[in-house]
């Protein structure tokens, strides 16, 4: 392995170079065992520690197969799709294991008792199976994580409609959180030569569903103009949907939960905000919702925006807020969701939504082409990574139960195979040009 990362440090290490490298037969991955599904069971979530539930011990490295990559990952990032793995809920993510290992030979490598997570990465293309072309040893890499097969006609409009995607590293094994990852090559995207391993291994989950979530004819089409409530806005979601609003000529209205948070999405240049911890927003009472704490937040809402209520709301609570986000958003408007951190079980009054002729739209994360020009934005400048906090490989699970206890600002990245934070960086001039937006998250975070 030390070869392997000796090469990634290497300025003039070429393809050749990467190729003739030996393949360990092993490698150290973050990982949840089958043995342990039940170890919290009884608790309610917000007592569940992940940092008990997540090991990194040595794996055996996975035979590479058709249309696949192996990538050593230079660093990945903790997204709530790795909380979920590790708290055993809603589903022990072994039964998508098992589900998936079903369905060919190839893919009974996944089903296995423990599960290496982890959904984004940034590395190097060690190998490259039967089929690939595109992607050789060397290939400087982020990978999105979207996993399809594309056998039946159903993707093929939208791959996020494939009867068999799945996201990379949650419904399937050998993810990014690991010194060595198990990509489809259609996965891969060229790794931002301004950024840090760490830094350009943060945007790809997030970014990308942001993207497809605001900007896409899948998502809700956001145009000049447009007011965009959004919820989260100094997390790891909301940080990029903020940046994607105010790129496109919308009027973003920022939902954060403390002081420090409002002002990094000031920085970034949303003027309207409103910090829940301050004005204590109340939308439950006990099992029952409070009309008037949505009345109160609508309010606020016209208040910042000169009346206006917004035209997208941008949700991934869940629970917590969809009643408050149906009835605030403008009449013929739309509300897009694509997670539920706060619970699945959503109550909103529909007389709100079918009298005013709103939408819910449902969007999970994005295909190739959503992902693709996400990443461009990223290459371009346009978008900047919003990593907060770096930590190694075996701080990963302190780190994701930061993140389910919502300690986090941003995105926290994990170096894997990186010794060191800040390497990485080829177009020493465009990041200079781009200071201090790209550290916007960390400098607050320190």
């Amino acid at each position: 392995m030390q070869q392997i990362v000796d090469a990634i440090l290497s300025d003039d290490a070429s393809r050749e170079d990467f190729a003739a490298l030996a393949v360990p037969d092993h490698y150290r991955g973050c990982l949840v065992r089958e043995d342990e599904v039940s170890m919290f069971e009884g608790m309610a979530s917000r007592d569940k520690d992940p940092s008990k539930s997540l090991h990194v011990q040595d794996v055996p490295t996975p035979q590479l197969g058709p249309g696949e990559a192996l990538v050593a990952v230079a660093a990945s990032a903790i997204n709530f799709n790795t909380v979920w793995t590790a708290l055993f809920e809603p589903v022990s993510t072994f039964q998508f294991l098992k589900r998936y290992g079903r369905t060919s030979e190839w893919a009974a490598r996944h089903d296995q008792p423990y599960h290496v997570v982890g959904s984004d990465l940034a590395g190097v293309v060690l190998r490259t199976g039967p089929g690939v072309t595109r992607w050789q040893p060397g290939d400087k890499v982020v990978a999105h994580c979207l996993s399809v097969e594309l056998e039946s006609p159903d993707g093929h409009d939208d791959t996020m409609l494939d009867s068999e995607q799945r996201i990379w590293g949650y419904e399937t094994n050998f993810g990014g959180l690991g010194q060595l990852a198990v990509v489809k090559a259609n996965q891969l995207m060229p790794k931002p030569r301004h950024l840090t391993w760490e830094e350009a291994a943060c945007s790809g989950l997030v970014n990308s569903t942001a993207y497809r979530q605001l900007v896409s004819r899948n998502g809700a089409g956001m145009k000049q103009g447009d007011v965009v409530l959004i919820w989260g806005a100094g997390g790891g979601l909301g940080s990029y949907a903020t940046q994607l609003a105010l790129n496109g000529g919308a009027i973003p209205v920022c939902v954060v939960s403390n002081a420090e948070k409002a002002r990094i999405v000031q920085d970034m240049g949303a003027s309207l905000v409103i910090n829940r911890a301050e004005e204590n927003y109340e939308f439950w009472q006990g099992d029952r919702q409070n009309p008037a704490e949505w009345k109160r937040f609508g309010a606020r809402i016209r208040d910042l925006t000169g009346g206006e209520d917004p035209d997208i709301v941008l949700e991934h609570p869940g629970r917590t807020t969809f009643g408050a986000s149906v009835f605030v958003t403008r009449r013929g408007g739309t509300i897009v969701t694509c997670a539920s951190t706060s619970g699945y079980q959503h109550e909103y009054d529909n007389r709100y939504l079918w009298m005013n002729l709103k939408r819910i739209i449902g969007t999970h994360f994005a295909n190739y082409r959503e992902a693709w020009e996400a990443n461009r934005l990223i290459c371009k400048g346009l978008v900047h990574p919003t990593l907060s906090t770096t930590v190694g490989l075996n701080e990963a699970g302190a780190a994701t139960a930061a993140v389910h206890r919502n300690e986090h600002t941003g995105k926290v990245g994990v170096l894997c195979l990186a010794p060191d934070a800040g390497l990485g960086v080829e177009d020493h001039e465009t990041r200079a040009r781009l200071l201090p937006a790209i550290t916007r998250f960390a400098e607050q975070a320190s």
